[in-house]
């Protein structure tokens, strides 16, 4: 099986812009927002431009494997769309959920007790920064000495805790790491992604596996694909889990690409894939239980979605 290449010191500056220790200074600051591209040792290609292209190998014949500059190219995208790619949003917890959400891709992270029917993910982060040889360096001693006692779960209970605590220092630490490791939070995207085609094959009918690979790799193929693929499984996940449905109804990469029957691809796939996802997204939120009031977070889904198959 092919290796993943791993993150360099220099590739780590890269993410985070020209100077580490700017960006570890900004890291509690309200206003600050992405690097400036210009200041950073990228090549003449934005991110945007990166994002954009798809790779040379023939996708549908290969196990999926990003690369290290379309990992972290769709890594930013992601910080945009969950946070508008502020240092403030890294540490998030909104409005009616039961969780926080942290990190570029709003990694979800339970208080002990929570029953929210979502895949967790931020644990899983963790692991992957404490085993990564300068991701290590970032994680606070406070939240390596917690998961040490296996202790795993958010300290904050509450969303006016979490609120309250934004200025403390462990808030500032979480902050700090988060903006310091944003190529190795891209790569866990990236892993995440290129793993969720043989899991949603194997939760899949087996006549129906066929088609998912096919509808899976023409959106892979299509400029901006491997975005839209990456973006969509981090914000809603690879609806595998029955835990996440709503009346036996999921709104996950499975059920979006369950919706799909075309076979034109490039811009018409991305057009099929986001319409398909519209409906997974309205379905969900006309099956949700009341009390969730889900109805209010439609119209920002519908508008992360348009950006699927924008010219």
């Amino acid at each position: 099986m092919q290796k993943h290449p791993r993150f360099t010191r220099k590739a780590v500056q890269w993410a985070a812009g020209s100077s580490i220790s700017a960006l570890l200074w900004s890291a509690c600051a309200s206003t600050s927002s992405l690097p400036n591209q210009a200041s950073t040792n990228t090549s003449s290609n934005s991110i945007d431009a990166i994002a954009k292209n798809s790779p040379s190998k023939k996708l549908s014949k290969l196990p999926l494997v990003l690369d290290d500059d379309e990992a972290l190219a769709i890594g930013y995208k992601i910080w945009k769309n969950e946070c508008r790619g502020s240092i403030e949003g890294l540490t998030s917890w909104n409005k009616g959920e039961e969780f926080a959400s942290l990190g570029i891709g709003h990694f979800i992270w339970f208080p002990a007790g929570c029953t929210a029917p979502f895949g967790e993910a931020f644990p899983q982060l963790v692991d992957a920064l404490m085993a990564h040889e300068q991701g290590v360096n970032y994680v606070p001693e406070w939240l390596k000495n917690a998961f040490a006692r296996g202790e795993r779960t958010c300290p904050w209970q509450t969303r006016e805790e979490f609120q309250a605590a934004q200025q403390s220092e462990e808030m500032r630490e979480l902050r700090t790491m988060l903006a310091s490791t944003v190529s190795i939070q891209a790569r866990y995207i990236a892993n995440r992604l290129e793993a969720s085609l043989p899991k949603m094959l194997n939760a899949a009918q087996e006549e129906d596996r066929e088609r998912i690979k096919s509808q899976f790799y023409r959106v892979a193929t299509a400029p901006m694909g491997l975005y839209v693929l990456a973006d969509y499984v981090n914000f809603k996940g690879e609806g595998i889990r029955t835990s996440e449905h709503y009346g036996h109804r999921g709104w996950g990469l499975l059920q979006v690409l369950q919706g799909m029957n075309g076979k034109e691809e490039g811009k018409e796939a991305l057009r099929e894939f986001a319409a398909s996802a519209e409906a997974r997204l309205t379905e969900r939120v006309e099956n949700a239980p009341p009390e969730r009031n889900e109805h209010r977070w439609l119209p920002g889904w519908k508008r992360r979605i348009k950006t699927y198959c924008m010219k």
